[in-house]
């Protein structure tokens, strides 16, 4: 102890210390900035869907890929031309109660009579992989399908850009889906979303992953 408080008097060591320490908090900033920024502009890109089973019965799990499936199509109806997230969102706001109908049918057709609550807002998200993308974990905007006593497992997908009709043999997300991302996020951080090759992009996607799973990105999107 005597040794160490003889050490901490001499001036060079002190100086040493303070510039590993304004290093590593240049680091931390810079880090941080990077991954709030890139995470954001991701958020701001897409739009989800998350469907909640009644329960983690295996036949409210079934239920629950039915109803999704059901309104997947009718979103790809009316959302066909759709260029930006702002837009898709509209869309969907204008036909929620659209969309809470069919999920009310396609569950009177399948023999029950659960209830349907449908939400669109700014929602939690793990990081999930669709085909040869992958979104980090976060907030993010999304239509919230909740059937029944919403006690099951979710099911997550993307909406805008569409990335649920992935193509389950090769992994593959469409490329129309691809070019939508492309035209709205740079060209950074599409790589980050889609190259899993790189040890540098795995590197910068785990940084994401860090700040968000430590709550240190708590900015939700509007």
């Amino acid at each position: 102890m005597i040794k160490f408080l003889k050490i901490m008097k001499n001036t060079k060591v002190k100086i040493v210390i303070l510039l590993i320490f304004l290093l590593f908090l240049y680091t931390f900033v810079c880090a941080y900035s990077y991954a709030k920024s890139t995470s954001n502009d991701i958020k701001n890109n897409v739009f989800r869907l998350h469907v909640i089973a009644n329960s983690d019965n295996k036949l409210d799990q079934d239920l629950k890929y039915i109803v999704r499936d059901n309104l997947l199509n009718y979103m790809n109806k009316i959302c066909a031309n759709c260029k930006s997230k702002e837009e898709a969102i509209s869309i969907v706001q204008e036909n929620k109660e659209t969309f809470r109908q069919i999920a009310l049918d396609t569950i009177k057709e399948n023999g029950y009579s659960y209830d349907v609550n449908i939400n669109i807002g700014n929602f939690e998200f793990p990081t999930k992989t669709y085909g040869d993308i992958s979104l980090p974990s976060g907030n993010y905007d999304a239509l919230r399908v909740e059937i029944g006593k919403a006690q099951g497992q979710n099911w997550w997908c993307v909406m805008f850009p569409p990335l649920c009709f992935v193509d389950v043999t090769s992994g593959v997300v469409p490329q129309e889906s691809k070019d939508l991302l492309k035209e709205n996020l740079s060209e950074e951080e599409f790589t980050l979303i889609s190259d899993n090759s790189s040890s540098e992009i795995n590197f910068k996607f785990k940084l994401l992953e860090i700040f968000s799973n430590n709550n240190l990105l708590t900015a939700k999107n509007n």
